[in-house]
């Protein structure tokens, strides 16, 4: 036996050894985290498939339910050949999104003479009472297709959880949009 062993240090087998060990380690890892990251990033792509599809089956589902895709199509402007034919359109259709995902209208009011009356903004106020599921459909329907209509104010409240009217909100909601004048 030689000295370095009785002293305890290594041979230089062991040394290489240990060496060999130690870049074997670094080279498995080096390899390990590139294909983790790649199996991380496919379980993401994967997951955003999934909602994708999520979301285009509910878009299939909706356009079933309305019944064509006419809420897409069209003037961006509120027609109709005066103002408050352009209104009751506005007021109608705020009625009907209402209506569609079970809610019930109490009361509605056209304002076609406020401030934005003369460049051709009527806006729309009405009082309903909805599911709370359904509040948000009702804005998305709202605000989405033609013609462009937005949210001026939303004034939510809620009902005591044990009260008779079983968890419905009661909103009042302001919505405009732009009529583009007679034609």
């Amino acid at each position: 036996m030689s000295t370095a062993d009785r002293l305890g240090t290594p041979s230089p087998r062991w040394t290489a050894a240990l060496i060999y060990a130690g870049l074997l380690l670094v080279l498995i890892t080096a390899t390990a985290l590139p294909v983790r990251s790649l199996l991380d990033q496919r379980a993401e792509v994967d997951a955003l498939k999934d909602s994708l599809r999520l979301l285009d089956a509910h878009s299939m589902a909706s356009g079933r339910q309305d019944g064509s895709d006419a809420n897409a199509a069209g003037s961006a402007f509120l027609e109709g050949p005066t103002v408050t034919v352009a209104g009751a359109a506005l007021l109608q259709r705020l009625g009907d999104v209402v209506t569609r995902h079970g809610g019930s209208t109490s009361s509605s009011q056209v304002d076609v003479q406020g401030p934005g009356a003369k460049d051709g903004q009527i806006r729309v106020t009405a009082n309903f009472e909805a599911a709370q599921p359904a509040l948000q459909p009702i804005l998305y329907d709202l605000e989405s297709g033609m013609p462009c209509l937005f949210i001026d104010e939303l004034v939510v409240e809620g009902s005591a959880p044990l009260a008779a009217s079983a968890g419905k909100l009661r909103v009042t909601l302001t919505v405009s949009g732009q009529w583009q004048g007679q034609q």
